[in-house]
Parts: structure tokens; sequence; C-alpha cells
């Protein structure tokens, strides 16, 4: 039985994604860093959670275009080459970062810029890093590579925010961003040994002929025609969208716990504790991986997700706190790994790229709206009414979801996908899924 509770790491024998896999825990940690140091910053100087979330918003636009043009690209070039020139432009962005916070220019028109920039490489990025992992693990080991990779992501999304809110008061931001930027180091090394990553099957026919909008177009008809996929994009979106409120975090942390307004323990606990709970869950996959009904655990992980939320809006107390995003954090991992399985029902290599890019701005734009309409909500109405507001909204939306596709629930790993109008079409596009490079604090991974 215990075995069972363990991590699967068979896919570490596979040297590419190893060395892949080892640097992205300190590329993750940098990563954390950063996503904690700019809305940090941001309120320390401005004192404003509404420019927190503006910040947060400021990335979105760049994300999406950057993932949905970079997804198509990625479908008809070396893999490698563009995950190679992506993460050298996140640590080029890390660098900028440094250098206005080392200036003390203490300006949001400064910093807006510069996030867009970082979020756009980090679209185009996760496009392809997506894409990779399939070329170079057997179809076999996907889900126990993608639970590898969700561990690091989800230990980095623990520790790198729980360093950064000790740091914080001690080094400022400046050195975060520093942090981050030679972070990349290990991450650029592991690329670099990759085999070339040519387009394979019709992506490589197709490599010079359709324009780019009609491919992005041909992602988004691919995803309109399978209605289970449709639903678990749109189940993911509204948990976070209306139930993620990472932005109020240095606001509560605050004024109801009584943290300095530039960071501190608080801080740092309320935003690593989310993260904590999905390495929780995702050290003991073994006790729910093998659940036949994928639609039915992420509605479950959203309803676990929303009345954890919800409670924690309203709760007083930082241990009583911190135990319900430990709670919410463990019902997100298990929201994104069944996501994930989904997703690699119904993607064949040639759509991978596309449908990656669609599947990040369903992950982290989600977040990022989030954080847009939870910063400016929060500093209108305060934290406890939007917190406790938005979980209950995530709970209504999934009863709805529920009602209005039945078969959501119902659906089985390995069933036909379905399409609107057509219960039973098979898809046709057999083949694994996908996985994400960190993304801000509290998104899937």
């Amino acid at each position: 039985m215990m075995g069972q509770r363990v991590l699967d790491v068979r896919p570490l024998r596979v040297a590419a994604f190893a060395r892949l896999w080892a640097a992205g825990w300190v590329t993750a940690m940098g990563s954390q860093l950063t996503a904690v140091a700019v809305p940090l910053e941001i309120y320390g100087f401005s004192g404003s959670s509404a420019y927190v979330g503006l910040a947060s918003l400021a990335g979105l636009v760049p994300m999406v275009l950057a993932a949905l043009w970079g997804g198509t690209i990625a479908d008809a070039v070396d893999r490698r080459r563009m995950l190679l020139v992506t993460s050298a432009g996140i640590a080029v962005s890390s660098v900028l970062l440094w250098a206005q916070a080392a200036a003390g220019l203490k300006s949001v028109a400064v910093l807006l810029p510069l996030i867009a920039v970082q979020q756009a490489m980090f679209g185009a990025n996760a496009a392809v890093g997506g894409a990779v992992v399939p070329r170079l693990v057997p179809s076999g080991l996907l889900p126990a590579a993608n639970a590898l990779q969700s561990t690091s992501v989800w230990f980095a999304g623990t520790a790198g925010p729980l360093l950064a809110g000790v740091l914080m008061p001690l080094v400022g931001a400046r050195m975060l961003f520093l942090f981050d930027a030679i972070a990349m180091g290990p991450t650029l090394w592991a690329i670099a040994r990759l085999p070339a990553l040519p387009p394979a099957g019709q992506a490589a026919a197709a490599r010079g002929g359709r324009a780019r909008g009609r491919q992005i177009a041909d992602g988004f008809r691919y995803l309109a025609r399978h209605q289970i996929l449709l639903v678990a994009y749109v189940t993911d979106f509204v948990t976070l969208f209306f139930g993620l409120p990472t932005a109020l975090f240095p606001q509560i942390a605050h004024q109801r716990f009584g943290g300095p307004a530039a960071g501190g323990a608080a801080a740092g606990l309320l935003f690593a504790a989310i993260s904590a709970g999905g390495v929780g869950a995702a050290v003991l996959a073994g006790l729910f991986s093998g659940a036949r009904r994928p639609g039915a655990m992420m509605a479950a992980a959203a309803c676990v997700w929303a009345g954890a939320i919800a409670a924690f809006g309203v709760t007083a107390s930082l241990p009583a706190a911190l135990a319900l995003l430990v709670i919410a954090g463990g019902a997100l991992l298990i929201l994104g790994v069944f996501r994930k399985t989904i997703l690699q029902g119904a993607a064949a290599d040639h759509m991978r790229g596309r449908l990656q890019g669609m599947d990040l701005v369903v992950g982290a734009g989600g977040p990022r709206l989030a954080s847009a309409v939870h910063g400016l909500t929060g500093a209108a109405l305060g934290t406890a009414w939007t917190v406790t507001g938005g979980g209950l909204l995530v709970a209504a939306s999934i009863l709805i979801l529920l009602a209005a596709v039945p078969g959501f629930a119902r659906y089985r790993a390995g069933d036909a996908v379905t399409r609107p109008g057509h219960a039973g079409t098979t898809s046709g596009q057999g083949g694994p899924g996908c996985l994400t490079r960190t993304v801000p604090v509290g998104s899937v991974p």
C-alpha cells in the first residue's frame, strides 16, 4: 500500500528529462522569488492592493498572445531552440527587474512594461515547454513525469515565498530579482544538452504552409469540438478566476495578521501555504492518480477549494488560515493533475504546442485576471467580502457546469472525448499530454 503513495521516479532514467527536472528545482525557486517580490515591492511603496492587481493584469495580454502565437511556432520549429531562446529571454527580463529595483525607481509605470515583457517570454516558453517532454519520455511514463514536475514546482511554490518573505525586508526586491536571473542558468544548461527536436508528422508537412493566425484558429476549433476538454478548461478557469485571492495576501498579512507592509513572515506563510498543500498532495498522488473519472475528480477538487477559500476569507487566526490554504492547495494540485489527464486523452503531437498555449491561457490567465479583480474589489470592499464571496461563486459555478453538462462527471479516462451535440464521437487524437514551467504564485502547474 505504501508503495502506491510515493512518486514514480522511472522518468528520471531518461537523462535529458532528468537534467531538465533537476535544473527545474533551482529555476522554479528563482521564479517564485520574483512572483512574490513583485507584489510585495509594489504594495510596499504604494500601499495599494489595486496596483498589485493591475501589475498582474499588465502581464496577462502579452502572456496570452505569446502563448497562443508561441504554441503555433512550437508545432513548426525545433522545440529545443525555441525553448533556449525563450528561457534566455526570461533571464534577461529578470536582470531588467533587478536594474530598476537597484536604481530605486519605485515606479509602477516602469514595472508594468517589464512585467509585460517577462510574461510574454513566459507564455511562449511554457507553450513550447509543454510540447517538449512528450518527445523525451515514453507515453506510458508521462503521468509519472507530470507528477515529478508538479512536485518540484509546488515545492518551489512553498519554499520560495517563505524565503522571499524573510529576505525581502533584509535585502530588498533587487536581490530577489538577481537570484531569479542567476537561477535560470541550470535550466539553460539543461536545454543546451537536449537533442534536436524538429517538427514531426503533420507539423513538418505544414511547416511553411498555413499562416500563424489560421493555425491558432485551428487550435480553437479543435478545442471547441471536444466538449469534455472544453468543460475541463472552463472548470479550471472559474475556479481560479473567482477563488484565487493571492493579490490580497500582502493586505491580509498586514491588516489582519499584523505583518509589515513590505513583506515579512506572515506574508511569506500565506503565499507558501497553497503550494505546501500541493506538495503534500503530489507526494500522496498514488492515493488518487488511479481514479478513472477525471471530470468528477476535477469537480470535487474545485468544490473543496471553494469551501476552503470561503472559510479563509473570514478566519481571524493565522494558523487556521494557513491550514485552510494548505487544504485548498491540495485540492488545486488534484484539479491540475486531472486537467492534464483529460488533455492527454485529446492531444496529438502536431497539436500539442497550440493546446499547451491554450492550456496556459486558462491555467495562468485565470490567476492573473483573478489578481486584478481581487485587488480592485478588495481595495473597495475589504478582504473578507472579496475572498469569501469568491469562494461561494466558485461552488455555484461548478454546480451550474455539472447541471449543464452531466457527462463531464461521468467521463472516464480513456473514453472517447465527445463533441457538442455528438455524444460518443471520437477525437481521433490519442496521445500524451503536456507539462508547464512554474507560474506566478497560486497558478495551477
